[in-house]
Parts: structure tokens; sequence; C-alpha cells
């Protein structure tokens, strides 16, 4: 069964086009992640946070990923990281046209 993955953080920037710069690489590596589906990226510059809504194909790979995600941040020096896996209804979300597979 697919898990959604939300995670968020203090992030202080950058953001827009500089963040695209910056990260696309990290973006393509995500892609290579065992048992990702697809991610969404998040940020609020307003508030300081940036983070991710994550498909995985399971509850392991989706735990593994926010284990490595958690160390890889920290090692950035980003705080306050916030990570939670979620049941998907998949009923319910397709109602809603949700991107899942």
């Amino acid at each position: 069964m697919s898990k959604l993955l939300q995670v968020d953080f203090d992030f202080a920037g950058p953001f827009g086009d500089e963040m695209v710069a910056m990260m696309t690489g990290l973006a393509e590596s995500i892609n290579k992640e065992p048992g990702i589906i697809w991610k969404i990226w998040t940020t609020s510059e307003q508030s300081q946070l940036g983070g991710g809504i994550y498909l995985f194909e399971d509850e392991a790979t989706a735990q593994a990923y926010l284990i490595m995600h958690s160390a890889r941040l920290t090692e950035m020096g980003i705080k306050n990281i916030r990570g939670h896996i979620f049941d998907v209804n998949a009923e319910l979300s397709a109602i809603n046209n949700a991107p899942i597979a």
C-alpha cells in the first residue's frame, strides 16, 4: 500500500528561481530513491518553511527515506525537521483527482 510522507522544516531560503537553480541536482537525485513515486516541493517564504509531500510505494521505503533525508538536512544545518507518514485513502482521493498511482 502506498504511503504519503510529509516533511517540513525551518528554511530561510533561497526561494523561487534561485532555489530551482540550487536544488535541481537534488530534485533529480530524488527520482532515484527506492520506492519514490513522486514529490511535490513546498515552500513558504513568509513562514520561512521548506519541505515536501512525497508518495512512496510502501511504508518501508518512506521510513528509510525520512531517516536518510533528516540526516542530510541536519548535515546542511537545517533544524526543526518534522516528518509524518500517512496511509492514503485511494478511493476518496480519486474523487478529488489526487495524483496517485
